[in-house]
């Protein structure tokens, strides 16, 4: 999973990267409110660890915000603050979960699992097929279809459509799409999503109308 820390205590910070990177995690750490923000704009993340008290945008003001982006990335707050009102408040606000510190690592390990858990069932029960005219990809079988005619993609390939289709009508900058489909954080210098851009392209039919569009210096999108 691709996970951000927002913790700005470098001992635990650095306990809980440790921890995660060797239980097979991808991990993010941002040591303000105002980091967070900036990296939770940029990238998409499996689940969001934050601490309430931080140095500028506390992690109250950040959950407001992500949720009032519309972002529903689960959050599991880790806080020193554990009274009954504090955790009623950012729970109010939008976080999913509640851990208090210290805590066991175990626990924490099962707390984001089963907050991923839920959160990947609800969205492939809501999500299973995408759409955008005449194509459509069924998630739970891995195919993509278009004019009643199924479309051979590779994995890396079929991984890049769905990405894609998963955020239509937004521009998706190479460093997001880099990032969530190759798990590549940064890479100015490689030109892999175009390639790969062009091996979709060549796969489906925009004859009748384009799918997917390049957006000059940015990225790509595809669009209703």
């Amino acid at each position: 999973m691709n996970i951000l820390l927002v913790e700005d205590d470098e001992r635990i910070s650095k306990f809980l990267v440790k921890g995660l990177h060797e239980a097979g995690h991808q991990m993010v750490l941002a040591d303000s409110g105002e980091k967070a923000r900036d990296v939770i704009g940029s990238y998409d993340f499996d689940i969001i660890l934050m601490d309430i008290m931080l140095p500028g945008l506390d992690g109250m003001q950040l959950t407001q915000m992500i949720r009032f982006r519309k972002n529903y990335t689960p959050i599991l707050v880790l806080s020193a603050l554990n009274s009954p009102d504090d955790k009623i408040k950012m729970l109010d606000l939008g976080a999913d979960d509640y851990l208090s510190k210290p805590f066991h690592f175990e626990e924490l390990i099962s707390r984001i699992k089963a907050l991923t858990r839920r959160n990947r069932l609800s969205y492939q029960e809501d999500n299973q097929f995408l759409s955008c005219g005449t194509l459509t990809i069924d998630t739970d079988l891995h195919k993509v279809i278009q004019k009643e005619k199924e479309i051979e993609l590779s994995p890396t390939e079929y991984k890049l459509l769905t990405f894609l289709m998963e955020n239509k009508n937004k521009v998706l900058s190479r460093t997001q799409i880099l990032h969530n489909v190759w798990g590549i954080s940064f890479d100015n210098t490689t030109n892999v999503v175009d390639v790969y851009i062009s091996y979709v392209r060549n796969k489906i039919d925009e004859t009748e109308k384009k799918i997917i569009h390049t957006i000059k210096g940015t990225g790509y999108l595809i669009k209703d």
